[in-house]
């Protein structure tokens, strides 16, 4: 893995570890969401300290290059992530919906009563 990749792996990482605090500081993040990101970003560190990982990873998937290991981790993890927040969105749906029915039948009800 070159040294460009391994330094620009190390600058991204701690790119998002600082968009990450800002956001967490500014409350437009929560801490609890912000540890994904902060474990991402981690890794990049980890890859770029310690390169054999990917040339052993690379390797053994059949790569040719250490840097297609790293495009098929990152995208790997980032569909995964998708996946969670996609799961997540439907929860929250579901949730709003059963709210504004609930909420719809409280009115109806409050509604009925006062003709009566």
């Amino acid at each position: 893995m070159s040294v460009v990749l391994r330094l620009f792996l190390a600058i991204a990482a701690v790119a998002v570890l600082a968009l990450v605090v800002r956001k967490v500081h500014k409350s437009e993040m929560q801490a609890g969401d912000s540890v994904f990101w902060v474990l991402f970003a981690g890794s990049f560190v980890v890859l770029a300290l310690f390169p054999q990982i990917a040339f052993f990873f690379s390797s053994l998937l059949g790569f040719s290059s250490p840097s297609n290991f790293i495009f098929l981790y990152t995208i790997g993890v980032l569909m995964l992530q998708c996946f969670q927040l996609t799961a997540k969105v439907a929860h929250q749906r579901m949730k709003v919906n059963r709210l504004i029915q609930e909420l719809a039948l409280r009115e109806h009800d409050c509604g009925r009563g006062e003709e009566s």
